[in-house]
């Protein structure tokens, strides 16, 4: 059954005359006529009685009008909704951001370049790297902030995703210091090595650079901000992100445990993938990519 002989139906049953209801629709009278007798061919009864003064409901017309009436208002309720959930949709922003970026980088730097006013509703999913890839390439989040060194491919580089560059970072060798303010684990001699686990994109990079080569794991989380606690409880020596660990850096509880040789520098870029889009996200897209808009890479320096 094509809706229109629904709408035809109910506007015969309101106007009573063929002309005036295929005017109100607007179709020739012949093209009206035919779908009205479609409409009555499929439910296998009249609906109208014609007659020289126009066209008056049948029996099985009256019982059909509340029903088809009721059936129009279901589906532009629905259509409502639908449109409303788009929209919606379009003005939400869902990001995920591995988890040392989202302590200390992601609120700071979504400030500056969206205000919250202007994204409706936010919501900031924190995980793995490995996590948050793959809710990215199956389209639960429409965007992912995460470190990045272009010489070590990820599965966010074999062309389904396109990025920006947001920020730079550094991972620098940290350990508590001792009392007179040296590293407790320096580098130079034996050291507890505090390491990431497999499902962390820092540690695949810092694996990838081979600046904790030699070094076997004391200990493992894919938590960049356990790796952090631990070094400053003097647990050992861990490759830190200065963006999370620039406070403790400052305040004496982290000092550098190895030559700058050492640092690992890397890119903090926002990913997203070619078929992602929504209202929000594209909003934000096209202000990274403004030049008056655009917010200078911030390079880190540790003060250890």
């Amino acid at each position: 059954m094509d809706l229109d002989w629904v709408r035809d139906f109910l506007a015969l049953a309101e106007h009573r005359t063929f002309s005036r209801a295929a005017e109100v629709r607007h179709v020739t009278q012949p093209a009206f006529s035919r779908r009205i007798r479609a409409l009555e061919a499929w439910l296998g009864t009249p609906l109208f009685l014609r007659s020289a003064q126009g066209a008056g409901l049948t029996a099985a017309g009256t019982g059909f009008r509340p029903h088809a009436e009721e059936l129009m208002r279901g589906l532009d309720r629905a259509c409502r909704e639908a449109r409303a959930a788009g929209a919606r949709a379009d003005a939400s922003l869902a990001i995920a951001a591995t988890h040392a970026l989202s302590f200390t980088f992601f609120p700071g730097w979504i400030r500056r370049h969206a205000p919250f006013e202007t994204l409706g509703a936010l919501n900031l999913i924190s995980d793995s790297m490995a996590a948050c890839e793959a809710i990215l390439l199956a389209g639960e989040v429409q965007l992912l902030l995460c470190h990045h060194r272009a010489d070590l491919p990820t599965p966010l580089d074999d062309g389904r995703c396109e990025s920006v560059r947001v920020g730079a970072d550094s991972l620098v060798p940290l350990c508590a210091p001792t009392s007179e303010g040296a590293p407790l684990w320096p580098l130079s001699g034996a050291v507890r090595y505090l390491a990431y686990g497999e499902a962390s994109g820092l540690g695949r990079i810092l694996a990838a650079s081979g600046a904790a080569a030699g070094h076997e794991p004391a200990f493992t989380s894919h938590l960049a901000a356990t790796l952090m606690t631990m070094a400053q409880g003097g647990d050992g020596v861990a490759w830190l992100p200065v963006t999370l660990a620039e406070a403790a850096i400052a305040r004496g509880q982290l000092v550098r445990a190895g030559p700058e040789e050492l640092d690992v520098p890397v890119e903090i870029r926002l990913f997203r993938t070619r078929e992602g889009r929504g209202g929000a996200a594209d909003a934000l897209w096209r202000r990274l990519h403004a030049p008056d808009g655009a917010q200078p890479d911030q390079a880190f320096a540790t003060r250890a």
